[in-house]
């Protein structure tokens, strides 16, 4: 079983990313850490620091239940999109393959997020 982000428009050709529960928190650890904290550090992740001490626009998208939850808005996704697309650009080591598939994940889900934005419609966890 695992966790799909997807459009809310309720067409099945559009386009989504997916990955394990445990690839998920994965992905959320390294981009908080690319942001410049430790999302375990965090309430709700085992920590309790508050999110309103944080200065990311990853927020709604790091602070958010695994599956369910509230969408993420057009809105929301439209100021996620650009950082992630600057963290898609961050050069890594080409020889290591986690690092690599994080940046083709990042790739992923900003495709996902512009889709959104376009039709205007929101981000679905489930």
């Amino acid at each position: 079983m695992g966790l799909v982000l997807f459009p809310g428009d309720g067409n099945t050709d559009s386009p989504d990313i997916s990955w394990s529960y445990t690839g998920f928190g994965l992905f959320r650890k390294w981009l908080a850490q690319i942001e410049g904290f430790a999302l375990d550090q965090m309430r709700g992740f085992g920590g309790d620091r508050p999110w309103s001490e944080v200065a990311t626009t990853l927020a709604p998208l790091l602070d958010h239940p695994d599956d369910g939850g509230p969408d993420l808005t057009p809105a929301q996704c439209a100021a996620i999109s650009p950082r992630l697309s600057e963290i898609a650009g961050i050069q890594g080591d080409p020889l290591d393959p986690v690092w690599q598939r994080r940046i083709q994940d990042v790739r992923q889900l900003v495709g996902v997020l512009q889709f959104c934005i376009e039709r205007d419609t929101g981000l679905l966890f489930g």
